[in-house]
Order: structure tokens, then C-alpha cells, then sequence
């Protein structure tokens, strides 16, 4: 079959989906060796009747990248890639498009943005059947796998068989001709967002005066009927019960970069028990929750604080939660932030940056000013080892200083007994 009539994208998804290997190569025999993907000229799609589907590495596919279709290679390699962080998928491509150099090619591995590459992967394996990146095979108004259904081709030459919840399981040729003639409702998160996401912190500083007069008002109708009275005019309130209001766990971004000192494998002993233990790179969390009593805020019910190293799972509203920010002084960091400069970042979080003691402090740090905490840890020594220092006290004097500096910018922004922050988002 001809290659213009394969489309890539689906061939990749249905192999995803099948568990088929995708196998690099430099020449389009079937039986041709893997090579590294600097060197491949054809990617080798498995069938089910054990042929293969050799398509070239630089085919342009159904993705477009502002405008311009994104080759073949480039998706495989973002998909390779999935699960990296998106600083480290930059620098995994700058050295792919190196090698590619090397090798006397001029083709460049495209750097998927932060949102293509979540709404990339997330087609890829299933978990969506539609993205707005991706032109429909049939024609404009149809996207995604559904558009696909009408007019791609796999390398059996029928229709492509597609799997409409998703996960993997194939349906008949001709249900897809059905299936892709339904109407796509949406979930509750394209209703209210639509297919970009869309910020409405906005929304609780506009509430604010309202919340404020209901408050006000239900507490002169709760004197009023202690009174043994009701005024008129006056109404009950609203929860005469006192049920508890929901407020929203606080949230902790730590540094990604491997020369942090407080990563996800030892920052929840070092916050909770104020000691410092070396990080383990073989650590595979990527969540923790730890709660610590804001007196200042609510002294009698502790908070529950979430501590992640990216913002690659945030919804918009999550950004008005986030109290704190672990850095190592390298701006980097934050190309994936809601404010993705230092400066502006700066002015709604609290910066945090632990070093050793007696090291210079990185520049960044130092422009960065009074918005960055500065701290300083003895450095690490083998417990083991004669003379070291085992109680390393002042530890717990730098974890308490961290703390207090949260609780600060925390009721600056308005954080209180039942409400998260109001101000500055």
C-alpha cells in the first residue's frame, strides 16, 4: 500500500493500544535489525497476522504544531519520552537533534509545547478520543479518532478499526462508520472550559464582597434569635447546624533538578521530622502529603499540605493553592508555571532554597532577593564515620524557618480557618 494512504498517527495509537512492538529501522525489509532512532529511516508497525507496516521516520502526520504538520519520528519520540518531565524531554531532544546532525541529517526533532505534548500522550493511549491539535482525516469539523474513522486507512486497507472506549479493545469496521456519526456531548470539563483551559481565579476576588455580606448577615440573624426574637426582616442562617466548611489543601512545588538537596524521597522527613538525610535517586514518588497546625491560621485543625515536584497534573485553580516553591536557582524551572518568570512568580508564592553551609549562594538566588528564602544545612556526613555530627540539631532550626515563612505569605494571601487564598492570584 502506498504510504499516502497510511495515516502514522493511528497506526501508532492501535499499535499502543495492542501492545505491538514499533520497531526502528534503518531500511523498510521486514526482517531488517532495530537501529537507534538517530540512524532509523522507517518505523515498523506489527500486524496481527505477523506482517509489518514499514513507514518512514520524517512522514508528515495528522498533528499540527502551529499549523505545520509534525513528523513522524518527532511524535515517537515525544510518546518514548512520556513520562519524563518536560525540562528533561528538552534536553533528551536537544541531544537527539545533535545526533541527527552528526549522522548528515537535516531533520530536527520537534519540541512539543507543554500542553501539546499532555494532549499528544493522552491521545496516544487512549485516555481521549478527540484533540484539537490534530486535523481530521474526513475534513474540518470532525476531530480526533472519530474524524479518523471516516477516511484513514491502516495497511490492511479498510477502514481503521477504532476503540471507542479508549482502552485498547478494537470494534468492527463497520460500527466505526456508525460510531464516528455520533455527537460528542463532553464531559463536565468541556462545558464548563471548553477545549483550552481556561483560569476563573478571577472569580473568587469578584465573590469576595458577596461571601463577606452573607457572612455578616447570618451572623445578625444568629443574634437575633438568641435575642429570643426574630427582627423583622431578619432570616435563619444558612447552616444553623455550624457544619464545616471546605477548605482547600495548601500545596508545595519542590525543584526537579537532581542538584536539590530536598527532593520527593526525603523532603517529607526533613518538613515533618526536621532532619536531613541524603535523597534517593531510586525513588519513584510523585506525591506526598504531610499536615502541620498554622496557629496563626487555624490553630485547632491541622493543614493538609501537598508536596509534587511539577505542575504537569494542575488544573487552573490549582495555582491559587500553591504556598511555597523549592528552588535551586535556575529559571528553568519554572517555563511550565502559571508565572513562568522568576519575578512574577515570586510576587504570589513564597521561593525556598536550601544549600550547604559555608557554599556560595547561586546567582539566581542572589537577584532574586528578599522573595527567596535563603537557607543553609550542615553539610552531609556519614554517621558511620568518626566525628560525625549524628543529631545535626541545626536542622530542625532551617525546617522550622521554612515554616514560618509559609504561615507568613499564607495569611498574606489571605489563607484563613475556612478559606484558601483570596489575595494576589
Amino acid at each position: 500500500m502506498a504510504t499516502a494512504e497510511i495515516d502514522p498517527l493511528l497506526l501508532l495509537r492501535h499499535a499502543i493500544a495492542a501492545g505491538t512492538p514499533v520497531v526502528a529501522t534503518a531500511s523498510d525489509a521486514a526482517d531488517a535489525p532495530e537501529t537507534p532512532l538517530p540512524q532509523a529511516r522507517f518505523l515498523q508497525f506489527s500486524g496481527a497476522a505477523g506482517d509489518s507496516t514499514p513507514v518512514p521516520v520524517d512522514a508528515p502526520t495528522r498533528f499540527l504544531s502551529n499549523g505545520t504538520p509534525v513528523d513522524l519520528r518527532s511524535i515517537y519520540f515525544a510518546w518514548l519520552n512520556r513520562e519524563v518531565a518536560i525540562h528533561e524531554y528538552n534536553a533528551a531532544a536537544t541531544r537527539l537533534n545533535e545526533e541527527l546532525a552528526k549522522v548528515g541529517l537535516s531533520a530536527t526533532v520537534h519540541k512539543f509545547a507543554f500542553v501539546e505534548r499532555l494532549d499528544l500522550i493522552t491521545w496516544l493511549e487512549g485516555a481521549s478520543e478527540e484533540s484539537e491539535y490534530i486535523k481530521a482525516a474526513g475534513g474540518p469539523g470532525v476531530s480526533g479518532a472519530a474524524g479518523a474513522a471516516g477516511g484513514a486507512k491502516t495497511a490492511l486497507g479498510g477502514s481503521a478499526p477504532l476503540s471507542r472506549s479508549g482502552r485498547g479493545a478494537y470494534i468492527d469496521p463497520r460500527l466505526a462508520v456508525i460510531y464516528s456519526g455520533e455527537r460528542h456531548t463532553g464531559d463536565h470539563n468541556t462545558v464548563l472550559r471548553g477545549t483550552k483551559p481556561m483560569d476563573f481565579s478571577h472569580v473568587r476576588k469578584l465573590a469576595v464582597p458577596f461571601t463577606s455580606q452573607k457572612q455578616h448577615g447570618s451572623g445578625a440573624a444568629g443574634a437575633a434569635v438568641s435575642g429570643g426574637s426574630m427582627k423583622p426582616g431578619a432570616s435563619l442562617p444558612l447552616n444553623p447546624k455550624g457544619g464545616a466548611v471546605r477548605r482547600p489543601d495548601p500545596i508545595i512545588l519542590l525543584s526537579p533538578s537532581a542538584s536539590s538537596l530536598l527532593r520527593m524521597s526525603n523532603i517529607k522527613s526533613f518538613l515533618e521530622g526536621g532532619r536531613y538525610t541524603p535523597s534517593d535517586s531510586s525513588s519513584t514518588a510523585t506525591m506526598h502529603f504531610l499536615t502541620r497546625t498554622m496557629r496563626d491560621i487555624d490553630p485547632a485543625r491541622p493543614l493538609r499540605f501537598i508536596l509534587v515536584e511539577g505542575p504537569e497534573h494542575f488544573k487552573p485553580d490549582y495555582w491559587s493553592r500553591v504556598v511555597a516553591v523549592f528552588t535551586t536557582g535556575q529559571a528553568w524551572q519554572f517555563k511550565s508555571y502559571k508565572w513562568n518568570t522568576p519575578g512574577e512568580l515570586f510576587k504570589h508564592v513564597q521561593g525556598i532554597y536550601v544549600g550547604w553551609r559555608g557554599e556560595p549562594v547561586p546567582q539566581g538566588i542572589r537577584e532574586w532577593g528578599h522573595r527567596v528564602l535563603n537557607c543553609s544545612i550542615d553539610k552531609w556526613t556519614d554517621p558511620t564515620v568518626a566525628g560525625a555530627d549524628v543529631n545535626r540539631f541545626h536542622d530542625r532550626e532551617v525546617a522550622e524557618s521554612i515554616w514560618r515563612a509559609i504561615e507568613y505569605n499564607m495569611r498574606q494571601k489571605g489563607w484563613k480557618r475556612d478559606a484558601g487564598a483570596t489575595l494576589g492570584h
